[in-house]
């Protein structure tokens, strides 16, 4: 049996959930807005007092009820709460800056900036230094997807930890050449 798929999902007041017709799809409201998550084949959602349970037909699905039960939740926390991921720019010269709603504009030591626009439903808050950015929103799934598409644009480099990364994240330093005697 699935650990995971056995815990109970909690269901915050105002938080609604419907099943489509066909099954396969659950679609979240919330105070936030909606998220839709994908519903495996033979898995079924049942609500017991204030939480939501997946349950699976058969052992046939025990891939998928972990799964199942991980996206609902992660539909169910960003209509609530939100997803956020946090990201440091490093670097003399390099920052970050918003342009209107939806662009950000990125100097990373390139001949150009590079402005990078925000889909629907992400929001990114940039600190006054212009080195520390906030990606928020309440789809999990896009909110890391922009993170690292913003990552990717000038990933850390191993020699000088010169570039883009996650707060927190543990990089390890490269030991460059050692000079001629």
């Amino acid at each position: 049996m699935s650990r995971i798929g056995k815990k109970p999902i909690a269901l915050p007041a105002g938080v609604k959930y419907t099943v489509s017709e066909n099954g396969n799809t659950v679609l979240v409201e919330g105070p936030k807005g909606k998220v839709t998550a994908m519903l495996p084949g033979g898995i079924t959602l049942v609500q017991k007092d204030g939480h939501l349970v997946t349950e699976r037909q058969t052992d046939k699905q025990a891939a998928f009820h972990g799964l199942a039960r991980a996206l609902v939740f992660n539909a169910v926390t960003g209509v609530t709460t939100g997803w956020t991921k946090d990201i440091d720019i490093v670097g003399i010269g390099y920052r970050a800056e918003l342009k209107g709603k939806n662009m950000v504009v990125f100097t990373l030591g390139y001949s150009h900036p590079i402005e990078f626009p925000l889909p629907t439903g992400i929001s990114v808050e940039i600190d006054a230094k212009q080195t520390h950015l906030t990606v928020s929103g309440i789809d999990r799934q896009k909110v890391g997807q922009i993170a690292a598409d913003m990552r990717s644009l000038r990933k850390p480099d191993p020699y000088k930890n010169k570039g883009v990364r996650y707060t927190g994240e543990k990089l390890k330093k490269k030991v460059g050449k050692t000079g001629a005697k």
